[in-house]
């Protein structure tokens, strides 16, 4: 089991800028060092792992400790005067339980969990609603006693006459269903007096933990939405809170009124405002998840939350949120002024066990270094942070079409859900998980990942698979700088100007419209652009306009979903914009942008491409020089050739230029490789690669307005045929005839009509 991760405040940093580093460490003692990554892979098969010592100001021993992560999204408003000699309350909101049974949550709280005292709405041990109230030694817990349904709307309330000692609870479903009694009241008379008042904050979705190492601790976290809190400092009648319910009340209940939160301001931000003119606003910590519908949507009246607020006025709250893993910092680095751009990890090593936290250096704004550009995908990385696809899901083997090897950052990470999701994960509610944050370790974007060897090919992903590209560059000694697509979303082309040509990755999927847009003018204004992938450009993102580090996606309508967001929950709550596939939004499918767009996935054998009609066109002259061979690529790190895993296909009803050319094309493929779900409007036979024509990736080629051009290989696995016998094969030769000319300063120019 791991006793050693770590994160740092940022990924990409200029010559000159600080990257605090946070280390878990459970050992006395451990060593840090720095290393640029050339090649990740430990593939037998793969050329030499290779991390190139950087001397560090940080090199040296450090001592251990143990960090850990609260986990767990929550409301907080502090406001202790909110209850000041207040001789009763009621508290309220409509609510929508998503664990019912799980265990005593809190609603509305103002509980203090280490003193044992407090008041709070809570959802009892048996699923209904309930009020708890305890001085420390007295403690009294009244419920209805009627377990809610899991995802369906109720109204929630309770009351205390401290004179009296009278608790009442409500419990009151918005839908009722024959046979399902989910419906009550309850009341008690309980010691008078009980003296629960304390010190902590004032809580929606939890109850205060306290603090650890200044980080805000949730305890009883709830799973589910709320919407309209109310609080009042008088015992009120079942009529006057359902009065409350609205966004309009009687002057005489607005006395009493001591705090009335509206979700639905500042959807996009961190903030909860209160509405009953006492000021008492609040912020959401560890970003549960807003722009969601609350109970009174109806979608009538449109599915953006812009258009109608009042209907998105809930918060989904998880008790697995996490946005900040909050962890104190064990040292900074400086970035030297005349440190290269590239790839880096901080190497911590102790006992045996190494782990790496990997950063970016970047050059200094608007001074490249190179005219040659990678274009470190992090948001990418980001949206499969963590993933848990080898414990979450009972069937992925039989997606994958292979036994599935479990490694032991993924056995750490199914026992420590702490550390947060990946977008393709679920809640523990199960709900999508919308947001995923890089301020916590990232176990899987670091060099030596496992890859899942298994009893067949490599099937690596992502980060390793990446440095097939940058050792391939390195081989045939070209220079090049390192950005990141988070640089291109702050930036946009302001930040690719300065290149003459970029490389992706091989799995660009996630894109924002900044980062589209900035691709775009790159390549229209004589750019060039090679995209070393597959299933790039793919789904819509969202980043933060204040909080560093986070992106949103909405799986709206269409395509290969881990998950699907409800109705009215397509719209990114940080922007307001449509989520989902690029290919909905408009002229902005892969196609228009790189010639291909995704086509068929399928995670066991990848099969070579064969020389298409375009190879002879003279336009492509270029890239086929010196190349006789008819097959291409019939061997590779990843699946055993250069086309697998996720495929891309030229277009032109889809939007790929009609000009470009397809060089070569795949097949045949297994029929574990199957055509994507949003090209087919019908379930037919015949949709798999052993028999659909349309399961195959296409090596495209065409030119863009101002001397630019664009070649895409439409290939997740294509990378992994690069370093192939040393580097020395037609999959490596034909790429380095596409780089050499891009690298020339001449024009391309457009064909004639």
């Amino acid at each position: 089991m791991l006793k050693i991760t770590g994160y740092a405040d940022r990924v990409s940093a200029v010559p000159g800028s600080i990257i605090r580093f946070m280390i878990n460490c459970e050992y006395p003692n451990y060593r840090a060092s720095v290393v640029r990554v050339v090649q990740g892979d430990t593939a037998a098969e793969a050329p030499p792992v290779k991390l190139v010592p950087v001397p560090s100001a940080i090199d040296g021993r450090y001592p251990g400790r143990h960090q850990v992560i609260h986990a767990g999204s929550f409301g907080r408003i502090d406001c202790n005067d909110i209850f000041s000699n207040s001789p009763s309350l009621s508290l309220q909101a409509m609510i929508m339980p998503t664990t019912p049974i799980k265990s005593r949550q809190a609603i509305i709280s103002k509980w203090d969990e280490v003193a044992g005292r407090g008041i709070a709405m809570v959802i009892a041990p048996d699923g209904s609603i309930g009020i708890e109230i305890s001085d420390g030694i007295t403690h009294k817990l009244v419920s209805v006693g009627k377990p809610m349904l899991a995802k369906h709307w109720y109204f929630a309330a309770v009351t205390y006459d401290t004179e009296s000692g009278r608790a009442c609870v409500y419990q009151e479903p918005q839908h009722q269903f024959p046979t399902i009694d989910d419906g009550g009241s309850a009341s008690s008379v309980l010691p008078s007096g009980i003296a629960w008042e304390n010190s902590a904050p004032l809580l929606f979705a939890a109850s205060w933990g306290g603090e650890d190492a200044g980080r805000m601790v949730g305890r009883a976290l709830y799973n589910g939405k709320i919407d309209r809190p109310r609080i009042s400092v008088a015992n009120l009648p079942l009529a006057d809170l359902q009065a409350l319910r609205g966004d309009r009340w009687a002057e005489r209940l607005s006395g009493t009124l001591a705090g009335a939160w509206d979700f639905s301001r500042d959807i996009s931000g961190i903030r909860i405002d209160d509405v009953s003119g006492r000021g008492r606003d609040g912020v959401v910590v560890n970003m549960p998840t807003r722009g969601v519908t609350g109970h009174n949507f109806t979608g009538e009246d449109g599915l953006c939350w812009k258009q109608k607020p009042e209907q998105w006025s809930a918060i989904h709250f998880h008790d697995d949120d996490v946005y900040d893993a909050g962890w104190l910092a064990d040292f900074s680095l400086t970035i030297p002024e005349n440190m290269k751009s590239g790839i880096y990890a901080v190497r911590i090593e102790a006992e045996g066990e190494e782990q790496f936290v990997t950063f970016v250096v970047r050059p200094a704004r608007g001074k490249p270094t190179s005219k040659l550009a990678f274009l470190f995908p992090l948001a990418t990385y980001m949206a499969y942070a963590n993933e848990h696809f080898g414990t979450n899901d009972g069937l992925v083997e039989l997606h994958l079409n292979r036994a599935l090897v479990l490694h032991p950052h993924q056995q750490f990470l199914n026992e420590h859900r702490e550390y947060g999701h990946s977008l393709y994960d679920l809640h523990s509610d199960g709900s999508g998980v919308y947001y995923s944050s890089r301020l916590r370790p990232v176990l899987n974007l670091r060099p030596k990942v496992e890859a899942n060897h298994g009893a067949g090919p490599s099937h690596l992903w992502l980060f390793n698979a990446d440095t097939h590209i940058t050792s391939w560059l390195e081989n045939f000694e070209q220079e090049y700088d390192v950005i990141t697509d988070e640089d291109l979303h702050e930036e946009g082309c302001e930040l690719l100007s300065g290149y003459r040509t970029v490389v992706t990755a091989t799995h660009p999927e996630y894109y924002s419209k900044e980062m589209w847009d900035g691709v775009q003018r790159f390549t229209n204004s004589g750019g060039r652009l090679i995209y070393l992938g597959g299933n790039g450009f793919y789904w819509r993102i969202a980043y933060h306009s204040t909080q560093p580090g986070i992106i949103e996606v909405r799986r709206a309508e269409g395509g290969s979903r881990a998950w699907e967001p409800p109705t009215g929950e397509y719209y990114h709550s940080f922007t307001g914009e449509y989520g989902g596939l690029w290919r909905r939004q408009g002229n902005r499918s892969p196609n228009h942008l790189v010639g291909v767009g995704f086509t068929a996935q399928g995670f066991d054998q990848s099969s070579p491409y064969r020389r298409a009609a375009g190879a002879s066109d003279p336009r492509a002259a270029f890239i086929m020089a010196g190349i006789d061979d008819e097959i291409l690529g019939d061997f590779g790190l990843t699946g055993g050739g250069a086309a697998g895993m996720e495929l891309d296909r030229h277009d032109v009803s889809i939007g790929s230029p009609p000009h470009s050319l397809v060089v070569a094309s795949s097949g045949h493929h297994t029929e574990a490789h199957v055509f994507v779900v949003e090209d087919m409007l019908f379930n037919f036979m015949g949709s798999t690669g052993d028999v659909c024509d349309k399961v195959r990736a296409d090596l495209v080629f065409f030119e863009t307005p101002n001397g630019g051009a664009v070649f895409s290989v439409g290939s997740i696995a294509y990378s992994g045929s690069l370093p192939w016998n040393n580097f020395d094969n037609n999959i490596s030769r034909l790429t380095l005839n596409v780089l050499r000319r891009f690298m020339d300063p001449a024009p391309f120019p457009m064909p004639a009509t």
